[in-house]
Protein backbone atom coordinates (compact mmCIF):
# COMPACT_ATOMS: atom_id res chain seq x y z
CA UNK A 1 0.00 0.00 0.00
CA UNK A 2 1.02 3.39 -1.06
CA UNK A 3 0.21 6.06 1.38
CA UNK A 4 0.53 9.01 -0.59
CA UNK A 5 -1.94 7.94 -3.16
CA UNK A 6 -4.20 7.94 -0.03
CA UNK A 7 -3.57 11.67 1.47
CA UNK A 8 -7.89 12.52 0.35
CA UNK A 9 -8.96 9.19 2.39
CA UNK A 10 -10.15 9.71 5.84
CA UNK A 11 -9.51 6.49 7.85
CA UNK A 12 -8.44 2.59 6.86
CA UNK A 13 -9.19 0.19 9.10
CA UNK A 14 -6.72 -2.79 8.30
CA UNK A 15 -6.75 -6.38 9.86
CA UNK A 16 -3.56 -8.39 9.28
CA UNK A 17 -3.94 -12.06 10.13
CA UNK A 18 -2.36 -14.46 11.65
CA UNK A 19 -1.36 -12.31 14.52
CA UNK A 20 -4.48 -10.79 14.05
CA UNK A 21 -3.60 -7.23 14.64
CA UNK A 22 -5.70 -3.80 14.33
CA UNK A 23 -4.11 -0.79 12.36
CA UNK A 24 -5.97 2.42 12.29
CA UNK A 25 -4.22 4.97 9.59
CA UNK A 26 -5.53 8.39 10.30
CA UNK A 27 -4.73 10.46 7.29
CA UNK A 28 -3.62 12.83 5.31
CA UNK A 29 -1.99 13.21 9.21
CA UNK A 30 -0.30 9.66 8.76
CA UNK A 31 -0.80 8.67 12.38
CA UNK A 32 -0.55 5.36 13.12
CA UNK A 33 -2.58 3.92 16.25
CA UNK A 34 -1.97 0.21 16.95
CA UNK A 35 -4.45 -1.99 19.05
CA UNK A 36 -3.56 -4.93 20.37
CA UNK A 37 -5.81 -8.13 20.86
CA UNK A 38 -7.15 -8.24 24.31
CA UNK A 39 -5.74 -11.34 26.08
CA UNK A 40 -7.96 -13.49 28.88
CA UNK A 41 -6.77 -15.99 31.17
CA UNK A 42 -9.55 -17.97 32.35
CA UNK A 43 -9.32 -21.58 34.74
CA UNK A 44 -11.12 -24.19 33.50
CA UNK A 45 -12.42 -26.94 36.28
CA UNK A 46 -15.06 -28.79 36.87
CA UNK A 47 -17.00 -32.31 38.87
CA UNK A 48 -15.88 -30.88 42.19
CA UNK A 49 -18.56 -33.08 43.68
CA UNK A 50 -18.91 -31.08 47.06
CA UNK A 51 -20.28 -33.39 49.61
CA UNK A 52 -19.41 -36.08 48.34
CA UNK A 53 -18.25 -39.47 50.53
CA UNK A 54 -15.72 -42.35 49.51
CA UNK A 55 -16.83 -45.56 50.86
CA UNK A 56 -18.43 -43.62 53.71
CA UNK A 57 -15.88 -41.13 54.63
CA UNK A 58 -16.70 -37.22 54.41
CA UNK A 59 -14.29 -35.06 51.97
CA UNK A 60 -14.69 -31.79 53.55
CA UNK A 61 -10.89 -31.43 54.56
CA UNK A 62 -10.36 -32.32 50.85
CA UNK A 63 -12.57 -30.07 49.47
CA UNK A 64 -11.90 -26.85 51.70
CA UNK A 65 -8.07 -27.61 51.16
CA UNK A 66 -8.90 -27.16 47.04
CA UNK A 67 -10.54 -24.15 47.32
CA UNK A 68 -8.00 -22.53 49.36
CA UNK A 69 -5.49 -23.84 47.01
CA UNK A 70 -7.94 -23.40 44.04
CA UNK A 71 -8.37 -19.44 45.42
CA UNK A 72 -4.88 -18.99 45.57
CA UNK A 73 -4.22 -20.51 41.79
CA UNK A 74 -6.79 -17.64 40.64
CA UNK A 75 -4.82 -15.03 42.34
CA UNK A 76 -1.22 -15.83 41.25
CA UNK A 77 -2.50 -16.17 37.47
CA UNK A 78 -4.56 -12.95 37.68
CA UNK A 79 -6.95 -14.72 36.01
CA UNK A 80 -9.84 -12.88 33.93
CA UNK A 81 -12.49 -15.64 34.73
CA UNK A 82 -13.25 -19.16 36.50
CA UNK A 83 -15.27 -21.56 34.77
CA UNK A 84 -16.88 -24.49 36.59
CA UNK A 85 -18.50 -27.29 34.09
CA UNK A 86 -20.84 -29.15 36.29
CA UNK A 87 -21.45 -31.32 38.91
CA UNK A 88 -20.63 -28.51 41.58
CA UNK A 89 -22.28 -30.90 44.49
CA UNK A 90 -22.62 -34.82 44.50
CA UNK A 91 -26.07 -35.15 44.96
CA UNK A 92 -29.16 -33.44 43.95
CA UNK A 93 -30.23 -32.73 47.75
CA UNK A 94 -26.60 -31.85 48.93
CA UNK A 95 -25.54 -31.03 52.58
CA UNK A 96 -26.06 -27.45 54.13
CA UNK A 97 -22.61 -27.81 54.63
CA UNK A 98 -21.62 -28.23 51.22
CA UNK A 99 -23.74 -24.76 49.97
CA UNK A 100 -21.92 -23.20 52.87
CA UNK A 101 -18.23 -24.05 51.35
CA UNK A 102 -19.33 -22.98 47.85
CA UNK A 103 -20.74 -19.56 49.31
CA UNK A 104 -17.74 -18.91 51.58
CA UNK A 105 -15.46 -19.78 48.36
CA UNK A 106 -17.20 -17.22 46.08
CA UNK A 107 -17.36 -14.67 48.96
CA UNK A 108 -13.72 -15.20 49.14
CA UNK A 109 -12.62 -14.72 45.82
CA UNK A 110 -14.74 -11.50 45.56
CA UNK A 111 -12.55 -10.12 47.78
CA UNK A 112 -9.79 -10.98 46.75
CA UNK A 113 -10.53 -10.71 42.74
CA UNK A 114 -13.68 -8.06 42.73
CA UNK A 115 -13.33 -8.17 38.91
CA UNK A 116 -12.85 -11.84 38.42
CA UNK A 117 -15.96 -13.39 36.27
CA UNK A 118 -17.44 -16.41 37.68
CA UNK A 119 -19.36 -18.98 35.43
CA UNK A 120 -20.44 -22.25 37.00
CA UNK A 121 -23.01 -24.35 34.92
CA UNK A 122 -25.16 -27.58 36.14
CA UNK A 123 -23.89 -31.28 36.06
CA UNK A 124 -26.08 -34.59 36.42
CA UNK A 125 -25.46 -35.01 39.88
CA UNK A 126 -26.71 -31.00 40.52
CA UNK A 127 -30.58 -30.43 41.00
CA UNK A 128 -30.87 -27.61 38.43
CA UNK A 129 -34.09 -25.85 40.43
CA UNK A 130 -31.60 -25.62 43.10
CA UNK A 131 -28.86 -24.05 41.24
CA UNK A 132 -31.32 -21.88 40.18
CA UNK A 133 -32.59 -20.34 43.18
CA UNK A 134 -29.70 -17.94 43.87
CA UNK A 135 -28.87 -16.41 39.88
CA UNK A 136 -30.90 -13.27 39.90
CA UNK A 137 -28.94 -12.27 43.55
CA UNK A 138 -25.49 -13.91 42.62
CA UNK A 139 -26.10 -12.36 39.11
CA UNK A 140 -25.78 -9.17 40.82
CA UNK A 141 -22.03 -10.14 42.17
CA UNK A 142 -21.36 -10.79 38.50
CA UNK A 143 -21.58 -14.66 39.80
CA UNK A 144 -23.60 -16.57 37.21
CA UNK A 145 -24.87 -19.87 38.53
CA UNK A 146 -27.00 -21.82 35.76
CA UNK A 147 -29.02 -25.06 35.99
CA UNK A 148 -30.71 -25.49 33.12
CA UNK A 149 -32.03 -24.18 30.02
CA UNK A 150 -35.00 -22.22 29.66
CA UNK A 151 -37.88 -22.17 27.42
CA UNK A 152 -40.84 -19.88 26.39
CA UNK A 153 -44.57 -21.08 26.01
CA UNK A 154 -43.65 -21.40 22.17
CA UNK A 155 -40.57 -23.62 23.05
CA UNK A 156 -38.26 -20.93 21.98
CA UNK A 157 -34.71 -21.57 23.73
CA UNK A 158 -33.75 -18.40 25.93
CA UNK A 159 -30.32 -18.11 24.67
CA UNK A 160 -29.68 -14.73 26.47
CA UNK A 161 -29.87 -16.34 30.03
CA UNK A 162 -26.88 -18.34 28.68
CA UNK A 163 -24.44 -15.99 27.05
CA UNK A 164 -21.68 -14.60 29.46
CA UNK A 165 -19.90 -11.37 28.55
CA UNK A 166 -16.18 -11.86 30.29
CA UNK A 167 -14.21 -8.54 30.47
CA UNK A 168 -10.48 -8.24 30.28
CA UNK A 169 -7.93 -6.37 33.38
CA UNK A 170 -9.00 -3.06 31.17
CA UNK A 171 -12.95 -4.06 32.23
CA UNK A 172 -13.78 -4.75 27.92
CA UNK A 173 -15.86 -7.72 27.15
CA UNK A 174 -13.14 -10.09 25.46
CA UNK A 175 -15.32 -13.01 25.12
CA UNK A 176 -18.79 -14.43 25.90
CA UNK A 177 -19.51 -17.98 27.36
CA UNK A 178 -22.19 -20.17 25.84
CA UNK A 179 -23.15 -21.17 29.42
CA UNK A 180 -25.05 -24.80 28.26
CA UNK A 181 -25.61 -26.46 31.67
CA UNK A 182 -26.88 -30.47 31.40
CA UNK A 183 -28.70 -30.87 28.89
CA UNK A 184 -31.68 -33.84 29.81
CA UNK A 185 -33.84 -35.44 27.63
CA UNK A 186 -36.94 -33.37 28.29
CA UNK A 187 -34.56 -30.24 27.47
CA UNK A 188 -34.21 -31.48 23.86
CA UNK A 189 -36.68 -30.55 20.98
CA UNK A 190 -36.08 -33.22 17.88
CA UNK A 191 -39.49 -32.42 16.14
CA UNK A 192 -38.78 -32.61 12.23
CA UNK A 193 -35.37 -34.91 12.69
CA UNK A 194 -35.38 -37.91 10.53
CA UNK A 195 -35.70 -41.57 11.23
CA UNK A 196 -32.08 -41.82 10.03
CA UNK A 197 -30.97 -39.27 13.27
CA UNK A 198 -29.84 -39.96 16.76
CA UNK A 199 -32.61 -37.42 18.12
CA UNK A 200 -30.62 -36.80 21.41
CA UNK A 201 -27.12 -36.02 19.48
CA UNK A 202 -29.24 -33.48 17.61
CA UNK A 203 -30.85 -32.08 20.20
CA UNK A 204 -27.85 -30.98 21.80
CA UNK A 205 -26.47 -29.51 18.60
CA UNK A 206 -29.75 -27.70 18.43
CA UNK A 207 -29.26 -26.36 21.53
CA UNK A 208 -25.56 -25.33 20.52
CA UNK A 209 -25.84 -24.10 17.30
CA UNK A 210 -29.19 -22.09 18.17
CA UNK A 211 -26.65 -20.32 21.25
CA UNK A 212 -23.84 -20.14 19.29
CA UNK A 213 -25.68 -18.20 16.63
CA UNK A 214 -27.29 -15.51 19.13
CA UNK A 215 -23.68 -15.27 20.47
CA UNK A 216 -22.01 -14.23 17.32
CA UNK A 217 -24.70 -11.29 16.69
CA UNK A 218 -23.21 -9.73 20.02
CA UNK A 219 -19.65 -10.27 19.09
CA UNK A 220 -17.60 -7.49 17.99
CA UNK A 221 -14.21 -7.27 16.64
CA UNK A 222 -11.95 -10.09 17.82
CA UNK A 223 -14.15 -10.95 20.91
CA UNK A 224 -14.07 -15.30 21.60
CA UNK A 225 -16.47 -17.29 21.76
CA UNK A 226 -16.27 -20.00 24.52
CA UNK A 227 -18.44 -22.58 25.25
CA UNK A 228 -19.52 -25.31 28.25
CA UNK A 229 -20.75 -28.30 28.18
CA UNK A 230 -21.45 -31.26 31.09
CA UNK A 231 -21.23 -34.03 28.54
CA UNK A 232 -20.39 -37.50 27.31
CA UNK A 233 -18.28 -36.79 23.88
CA UNK A 234 -17.54 -39.65 21.87
CA UNK A 235 -14.16 -41.64 22.55
CA UNK A 236 -14.32 -40.21 25.96
CA UNK A 237 -12.00 -42.29 28.55
CA UNK A 238 -14.08 -42.57 31.64
CA UNK A 239 -12.65 -43.14 35.43
CA UNK A 240 -13.65 -46.70 37.02
CA UNK A 241 -16.29 -46.31 39.18
CA UNK A 242 -16.61 -42.69 39.20
CA UNK A 243 -18.67 -41.38 36.81
CA UNK A 244 -22.46 -41.82 35.72
CA UNK A 245 -23.14 -42.89 31.77
CA UNK A 246 -25.24 -39.42 30.57
CA UNK A 247 -27.83 -39.23 27.71
CA UNK A 248 -28.07 -42.99 26.59
CA UNK A 249 -24.20 -43.32 27.44
CA UNK A 250 -21.88 -44.30 25.20
CA UNK A 251 -24.45 -44.83 22.70
CA UNK A 252 -25.06 -41.69 22.54
CA UNK A 253 -21.94 -40.29 22.83
CA UNK A 254 -21.55 -36.57 21.29
CA UNK A 255 -19.05 -35.87 18.23
CA UNK A 256 -16.42 -33.59 18.71
CA UNK A 257 -18.47 -31.43 15.15
CA UNK A 258 -21.50 -30.49 17.78
CA UNK A 259 -19.10 -27.70 18.45
CA UNK A 260 -18.38 -25.09 15.17
CA UNK A 261 -14.83 -24.30 14.29
CA UNK A 262 -15.16 -20.68 15.30
CA UNK A 263 -15.81 -21.59 19.18
CA UNK A 264 -11.89 -21.15 20.64
CA UNK A 265 -12.20 -22.97 23.54
CA UNK A 266 -14.66 -25.72 24.85
CA UNK A 267 -14.96 -25.91 28.83
CA UNK A 268 -16.12 -29.78 29.59
CA UNK A 269 -17.49 -31.27 32.49
CA UNK A 270 -18.58 -35.15 33.45
CA UNK A 271 -15.48 -37.33 32.94
CA UNK A 272 -13.17 -37.08 35.57
CA UNK A 273 -9.84 -37.79 33.79
CA UNK A 274 -8.55 -34.73 31.92
CA UNK A 275 -8.17 -35.24 28.22
CA UNK A 276 -8.29 -33.35 24.70
CA UNK A 277 -11.11 -34.45 22.65
CA UNK A 278 -10.69 -35.73 18.99
CA UNK A 279 -6.82 -34.71 19.23
CA UNK A 280 -8.02 -30.61 19.42
CA UNK A 281 -6.52 -29.10 21.83
CA UNK A 282 -9.48 -26.68 21.70
CA UNK A 283 -11.85 -29.26 23.08
CA UNK A 284 -10.98 -30.16 26.71
CA UNK A 285 -12.14 -32.16 30.10
CA UNK A 286 -10.28 -30.70 33.14
CA UNK A 287 -10.99 -34.02 35.05
CA UNK A 288 -12.25 -33.35 38.87
CA UNK A 289 -10.17 -31.86 41.10
CA UNK A 290 -10.46 -34.82 44.04
CA UNK A 291 -10.15 -38.82 43.26
CA UNK A 292 -14.04 -39.65 43.40
CA UNK A 293 -12.48 -43.56 43.11
CA UNK A 294 -9.70 -45.20 44.80
CA UNK A 295 -8.94 -46.48 41.39
CA UNK A 296 -7.92 -42.94 40.73
CA UNK A 297 -4.89 -43.23 43.19
CA UNK A 298 -2.00 -42.91 40.80
CA UNK A 299 -3.79 -40.29 38.31
CA UNK A 300 -2.75 -36.53 39.38
CA UNK A 301 -6.10 -34.40 39.43
CA UNK A 302 -5.98 -30.89 38.06
CA UNK A 303 -7.52 -28.26 36.54
CA UNK A 304 -6.76 -25.89 33.61
CA UNK A 305 -4.82 -22.47 32.48
CA UNK A 306 -6.08 -21.38 29.61
CA UNK A 307 -5.29 -18.20 27.42
CA UNK A 308 -6.71 -16.61 24.38
CA UNK A 309 -5.72 -13.89 22.43
CA UNK A 310 -8.21 -12.08 21.07
CA UNK A 311 -10.50 -14.90 19.50
CA UNK A 312 -7.50 -17.45 18.82
CA UNK A 313 -6.61 -20.22 21.69
CA UNK A 314 -2.74 -19.46 23.09
CA UNK A 315 -2.07 -22.19 25.51
CA UNK A 316 -3.67 -24.31 27.92
CA UNK A 317 -1.17 -25.59 30.78
CA UNK A 318 -2.71 -28.29 33.48
CA UNK A 319 -2.20 -27.04 37.33
CA UNK A 320 -1.55 -29.74 39.28
CA UNK A 321 -4.22 -30.15 42.17
CA UNK A 322 -1.89 -31.04 45.68
CA UNK A 323 -3.59 -33.99 47.16
CA UNK A 324 -4.92 -33.26 50.61
CA UNK A 325 -5.32 -37.31 52.05
CA UNK A 326 -3.49 -40.23 50.38
CA UNK A 327 -5.42 -42.93 48.63
CA UNK A 328 -3.40 -46.37 49.95
CA UNK A 329 -3.63 -50.08 48.42
CA UNK A 330 -2.07 -52.50 51.03
CA UNK A 331 -0.68 -54.84 49.44
CA UNK A 332 -0.18 -53.43 45.64
CA UNK A 333 -1.53 -56.74 44.56
CA UNK A 334 -3.65 -59.06 46.05
CA UNK A 335 -2.34 -61.51 48.45
CA UNK A 336 -3.06 -64.55 50.82
CA UNK A 337 -4.38 -63.44 54.07
CA UNK A 338 -1.72 -63.99 56.55
CA UNK A 339 0.41 -61.95 53.69
CA UNK A 340 -2.09 -59.35 53.96
CA UNK A 341 -2.43 -59.18 58.02
CA UNK A 342 1.62 -59.17 57.80
CA UNK A 343 1.55 -56.05 55.43
CA UNK A 344 -0.50 -54.35 57.40
CA UNK A 345 1.00 -54.61 60.80
CA UNK A 346 4.09 -53.47 59.12
CA UNK A 347 2.37 -49.75 58.41
CA UNK A 348 4.52 -47.22 60.84
CA UNK A 349 2.28 -45.47 62.99
CA UNK A 350 1.87 -41.60 62.38
CA UNK A 351 0.36 -39.01 64.45
CA UNK A 352 -2.13 -37.41 61.58
CA UNK A 353 -5.72 -35.96 62.82
CA UNK A 354 -8.61 -38.51 61.70
CA UNK A 355 -9.60 -36.39 58.31
CA UNK A 356 -6.10 -36.45 57.31
CA UNK A 357 -5.45 -39.84 57.19
CA UNK A 358 -5.27 -42.43 53.98
CA UNK A 359 -8.32 -43.95 52.98
CA UNK A 360 -6.83 -47.93 52.45
CA UNK A 361 -7.96 -50.20 49.88
CA UNK A 362 -7.07 -53.96 50.98
CA UNK A 363 -6.58 -56.90 48.54
CA UNK A 364 -7.08 -60.14 49.46
CA UNK A 365 -6.64 -63.74 47.75
CA UNK A 366 -8.93 -66.33 48.76
CA UNK A 367 -10.02 -69.76 48.51
CA UNK A 368 -13.20 -69.18 49.92
CA UNK A 369 -15.23 -66.39 51.25
CA UNK A 370 -13.50 -65.80 54.90
CA UNK A 371 -15.89 -65.33 57.65
CA UNK A 372 -14.64 -62.46 60.13
CA UNK A 373 -12.59 -60.93 56.96
CA UNK A 374 -13.40 -57.12 58.10
CA UNK A 375 -12.68 -57.97 61.68
CA UNK A 376 -9.22 -59.63 61.40
CA UNK A 377 -8.21 -56.73 59.51
CA UNK A 378 -9.57 -54.16 61.74
CA UNK A 379 -7.96 -55.77 64.53
CA UNK A 380 -4.46 -55.01 62.51
CA UNK A 381 -5.41 -51.15 62.08
CA UNK A 382 -6.52 -50.88 65.18
CA UNK A 383 -3.01 -48.43 66.00
CA UNK A 384 -2.51 -47.35 62.21
CA UNK A 385 -3.45 -44.07 61.17
CA UNK A 386 -5.45 -45.16 58.41
CA UNK A 387 -9.33 -45.69 57.30
CA UNK A 388 -10.53 -48.84 55.84
CA UNK A 389 -12.56 -47.59 52.91
CA UNK A 390 -12.87 -51.19 51.06
CA UNK A 391 -11.95 -54.80 51.38
CA UNK A 392 -11.61 -56.23 47.89
CA UNK A 393 -11.76 -60.13 47.65
CA UNK A 394 -10.08 -61.71 44.77
CA UNK A 395 -10.93 -65.77 44.36
CA UNK A 396 -9.03 -68.45 42.68
CA UNK A 397 -11.45 -69.49 40.48
CA UNK A 398 -11.53 -67.95 37.46
CA UNK A 399 -14.74 -68.63 35.62
CA UNK A 400 -16.32 -65.51 34.91
CA UNK A 401 -19.74 -66.40 36.43
CA UNK A 402 -17.68 -66.69 39.54
CA UNK A 403 -16.02 -63.60 39.24
CA UNK A 404 -18.94 -61.93 38.76
CA UNK A 405 -21.01 -63.00 41.54
CA UNK A 406 -18.05 -62.53 44.07
CA UNK A 407 -18.32 -58.79 43.35
CA UNK A 408 -19.56 -56.07 45.73
CA UNK A 409 -22.93 -54.58 44.31
CA UNK A 410 -21.41 -51.30 44.96
CA UNK A 411 -18.78 -51.98 42.08
CA UNK A 412 -20.81 -53.49 39.38
CA UNK A 413 -22.41 -51.27 36.76
CA UNK A 414 -26.41 -51.16 35.90
CA UNK A 415 -25.41 -52.52 32.40
CA UNK A 416 -22.99 -54.84 33.66
CA UNK A 417 -25.73 -56.43 35.54
CA UNK A 418 -27.71 -56.74 32.10
CA UNK A 419 -24.81 -57.75 30.26
CA UNK A 420 -24.36 -60.77 32.26
CA UNK A 421 -27.77 -61.87 32.74
CA UNK A 422 -28.51 -61.55 29.08
CA UNK A 423 -25.42 -63.82 28.46
CA UNK A 424 -26.50 -66.28 31.28
CA UNK A 425 -29.65 -66.67 29.25
CA UNK A 426 -29.27 -66.12 25.71
CA UNK A 427 -25.68 -66.97 25.04
CA UNK A 428 -24.65 -63.51 23.40
CA UNK A 429 -24.65 -59.96 23.31
CA UNK A 430 -28.16 -57.67 24.24
CA UNK A 431 -29.08 -55.85 20.75
CA UNK A 432 -28.31 -51.90 20.27
CA UNK A 433 -32.32 -51.42 20.52
CA UNK A 434 -32.27 -52.99 24.26
CA UNK A 435 -29.14 -51.01 25.02
CA UNK A 436 -30.33 -48.32 23.75
CA UNK A 437 -33.67 -48.91 26.24
CA UNK A 438 -31.99 -49.85 29.29
CA UNK A 439 -29.63 -46.71 29.23
CA UNK A 440 -32.91 -44.20 28.85
CA UNK A 441 -34.47 -45.90 31.67
CA UNK A 442 -31.63 -45.73 33.64
CA UNK A 443 -31.54 -42.41 32.91
CA UNK A 444 -34.69 -41.61 33.66
CA UNK A 445 -34.48 -43.56 36.75
CA UNK A 446 -31.35 -41.18 37.70
CA UNK A 447 -33.54 -37.93 37.19
CA UNK A 448 -36.63 -39.08 38.99
CA UNK A 449 -34.08 -39.73 42.05
CA UNK A 450 -32.34 -36.25 41.47
CA UNK A 451 -35.91 -34.65 41.31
Amino acid sequence: MVLHSLSNVAAISVEFNPTRVLCEMHLPNAQIKWITPAVLKIIHTSDWHLGHQLHGYDRQYEHQVFLDWLKQCLIDEQADALLVAGDVFDTANPPASAWRMLYRFLADIAKVLPHLNVVITGGNHDSPSKLDAPHELLKAFDLHLIGAIARDNDGRLDTERMMVPITDNSGETAAWILAVPFLRSGDLRTEGLGEEDDRLIEGVRQVYQQTEQAARAKCKGMQALIAMGHVYMASGELSEMSERRILGGNQHALPADIFSDDVAYVALGHLHLAQQVAKQTRIRYCGSPLPLSLSERHYQHQVLAVTLEGNQLQSVAPHIVPRAVDLWRVPEKAAPLDTVLASLAALAPQDLPLAQQPLLDVPVLLDKPQPMLREKILAVLEDKPVRLAKITPHYRETSQDTGFRQQHLSDVEPFQVLRHGWQQKYQGEPDEALSATFSHLLEQLEQDEDQ
